[in-house]
């Protein structure tokens, strides 16, 4: 434990975890005021932000598991140098948090006219047929309430199983890391990277079909892509970990490179289209769409329980210009907070 806890100071890799602390701040705050300013989630899949969720979770935890004998050297040290010998593990659970927050901004700022399933009742003679707004959940946002519980109670369960081992491990006489502690820091770690190398797969399909940036960041993604082979250089450098630690971050960076790429192709479409992130047209002038109004939405798909908003390619040059996403419209305070909650 002495060794460990006094061990020289590493100038260089302190210097890059505290860049990358204050550059995780800076990446992510054009998504989080992006979804705030549009009022809007749309575009985001669901299954990448549990993927995302889910990864993120078990990469901090593989570094608390991995780290825990140095973070327990605080017993013992200023709080200044507690915090420098800790600061991959602060690193790793800022990302954590702010990848977190996207998926509690998609929530609360999942369009309303999406949650409940529509139907249009035929009128009588010429008259056109009336819409009417059931109280039935459509199938993206019953999706998206599941996989909200399925990441709280992930959460829940490997922290309460991470913390179970730390705290009643019996030490090994060699000093070195019990047996049951290295294979779950390895299924951590593995169990992340793996997550991770699948993360993008869902938001890629997604973004392709839409052909759409949506509500997703490209300034975001610009920072974050080289962002995060410093971040897996920064973590390799820290004492006590492994190639369970930075694997996860490695391969996001590779996948969110390429996402960030189809998006840049579309914003170039979308400006030969004179067309906005969403679909509408830059020369229209029409007015957002109020809640209710779904039929204003030219490329909306009929029924909101088909799950991408996909459309038909053969029939996209005859309608290139028309919106696939309705504009984004600010619900009220009462139901952005707290209405997915009651559903």
């Amino acid at each position: 434990m002495h060794d460990i806890c006094h061990l020289d100071r590493d100038w260089f890799a302190n210097a890059l975890t505290t860049f990358l602390i204050f550059g995780l701040f800076i990446s992510y705050a054009p998504q989080h005021l992006r979804i705030i300013r549009m009022g809007s989630s749309e575009g985001f899949s669901p299954w990448f932000l549990l993927l995302g969720s889910t990864s993120s979770a078990a990469g901090m935890l593989n570094m608390i598991v991995l780290s825990w004998p140095t973070i327990q050297c605080c017993n013992e040290l200023s709080a200044g140098r507690c915090i420098e010998i800790t600061a991959g593990v602060i690193q790793v659970s800022l990302q954590w948090a702010l990848f977190t927050v996207i998926f509690v901004l998609y929530m609360i700022y999942y369009p309303a006219r999406l949650k409940y399933v529509d139907i249009d009742i035929p009128a009588h003679d010429t008259l056109p047929p009336q819409h009417v707004r059931t109280r039935l959940q459509s199938d993206e946002w019953r999706l998206s309430v599941n996989v909200s519980w399925a990441v709280l109670i992930h959460l829940a369960l490997i922290t309460f199983v991470t913390f179970f081992l730390l705290f009643t491990r019996i030490p090994e006489p060699s000093g070195e890391v019990p047996r049951q502690i290295s294979l779950w820091a390895t299924f951590l770690g593995v169990s992340s990277a793996l997550l991770a190398a699948i993360q993008y797969a869902p938001q890629l399909l997604r973004t392709y079909r839409l052909k759409l940036v949506g509500a997703l960041s490209i300034p975001m993604m610009i920072i974050q892509s080289p962002g995060a082979a410093v971040m897996s250089i920064s973590i390799a450098l820290r004492p006590g970990t492994n190639w369970t630690s930075w694997a996860m971050y490695a391969v996001s960076g590779i996948m969110q490179t390429t996402l960030l790429a189809m998006c840049i192709a579309w914003k170039f479409r979308q400006r030969r289209l004179k067309i906005n992130d969403f679909g509408y047209s830059l020369d229209s002038g029409s007015s957002t769409p109020s809640t209710d109004d779904v039929d204003t939405v030219v490329g909306e798909v009929s029924d909101p329980q088909v799950g991408d908003g996909s459309f038909d390619s053969d029939a996209e040059d005859a309608r290139e210009d028309a919106p696939l996403l309705a504009k984004p419209n600010r619900p009220s305070r009462k139901s952005r907070f707290f209405g997915w909650l009651r559903s």
